[in-house]
C-alpha cells in the first residue's frame, strides 16, 4: 500500500500538513533576489472620485466659466459679450471712416461719423497722408502794460513752450495743455486770410478765442500792472533732415506777426473783470 510520503501530501515525517500538524512554514531567504514578475496590487484610493455616468449632467460644481453659472447668469453674459463686441466694432468702423479719404459713406454719413468721434476719439492725422507736418510751430505772446511807473511792453514769451515743460515728464497732462493753444491756432489760420482778415463769422470767433487764451495764460504771471494790448505771433521752423538723407532743409524760423489787440472785459478769464467794464 503507498504511504503518503509518496504521494507528497503529507510532511517528510508522513503527518498531514495542516493547521495541527505541527509542520512549520517555510522562512524566504533574505539573501534571494525579489521576484519581480508579479506586479503589487495598487493601494485603493481614500477618496475615490466617481467616473460620471454617461448621459447625465455632472453638475455646476464640476464645470468652470460661463458653463458653471445658473442659466439666467448665463444669458446676462452672453448678452453683455454681445453688447461690447457690437461697440468695439462700432468704434473700429467709425474710426475708419474717420482717418479714411474722402468716400461715399463719409460723404453720406460724415455727420454722424464727427459726432461720434468728437471730442473724446478726436485723431489728428489721415490714413495714407501724402505729406505730414514737417515743422515745429510756436506761439508767443507779448504785452503792453500800464502800471505806475507808465506803459511798457513785455519781451516776447513762447506760450507753447510753456505748454512743452507742462507736458514734459507728465504721465498724464490734460487736453487743455496737449490741444487748447494748438487747436485755437489753427483755428485762427484756417479762417484768416494771408493779410490777417477775418473769412466770415468764424474768423471773429477765432479771433475771440485766441485773445482769451492768451489773457487766461498772461493772468498766471504778475507783470506789475494792467494789460492794455497784447499782440501774437507764430514761429515756423522746419524740422531738419536724418543725418543719413542728403536733403537739404532750412531751420531759420519764420514768423507771422499779428496785429496789437486793444484788451477788453471780454477778453479777461470769468470772474476778473470789473463789472463796469463788461456792461460798457
Amino acid at each position: 500500500m503507498d504511504s503518503y510520503d509518496d504521494r507528497g501530501v503529507g510532511g517528510s515525517d508522513g503527518r498531514l500538513a495542516g493547521p495541527d500538524s505541527g509542520a512549520h512554514p517555510t522562512v524566504p531567504d533574505p539573501r534571494a533576489e525579489p521576484d519581480l514578475r508579479a506586479d503589487p496590487e495598487p493601494s485603493p484610493s481614500p477618496n475615490p472620485i466617481p467616473s460620471p455616468v454617461p448621459g447625465t449632467d455632472p453638475g455646476p460644481e464640476s464645470r468652470s466659466g460661463m458653463a458653471g453659472l445658473s442659466f439666467p447668469y448665463q444669458v446676462a453674459a452672453a448678452v453683455a459679450l454681445a453688447v461690447i463686441g457690437l461697440v468695439t466694432c462700432a468704434q473700429l468702423v467709425m474710426v475708419f471712416l474717420h482717418v479714411a479719404p474722402s468716400n461715399t459713406l463719409t460723404k453720406q454719413h460724415g455727420k454722424g461719423v464727427d459726432e461720434w468721434i468728437y471730442p473724446e476719439f478726436e485723431q489728428n492725422w489721415k490714413l495714407f497722408a501724402p505729406n505730414p507736418l514737417q515743422q515745429n510751430v510756436a506761439v508767443h505772446v507779448r504785452a503792453e502794460i500800464a502800471g505806475s511807473d507808465g506803459r511798457r511792453t513785455t519781451p516776447w514769451m513762447s506760450l507753447s513752450g510753456e505748454d512743452g515743460k507742462a507736458i514734459r515728464g507728465n504721465p498724464l497732462p490734460s487736453h487743455v495743455q496737449q490741444n487748447e493753444l494748438r487747436r485755437g491756432w489753427d483755428f485762427y489760420l484756417g479762417s484768416h486770410d494771408s493779410k490777417n482778415r477775418a473769412n466770415g463769422l468764424r474768423g471773429t470767433l477765432s479771433e475771440q478765442y485766441i485773445r482769451r487764451i492768451v489773457m487766461l495764460r498772461l493772468g498766471e504771471h504778475d507783470y506789475g500792472g494792467t494789460v492794455e494790448r497784447i499782440q501774437v505771433r507764430s514761429e515756423v521752423r522746419s524740422v531738419a533732415a536724418p543725418p543719413w538723407s542728403d536733403e537739404k532743409i532750412s531751420t531759420k524760423p519764420s514768423y507771422r506777426v499779428l496785429p496789437w489787440w486793444n484788451v477788453t472785459a471780454a477778453d479777461l478769464p470769468e470772474g476778473s473783470a470789473d463789472p463796469k467794464e463788461t456792461d460798457q
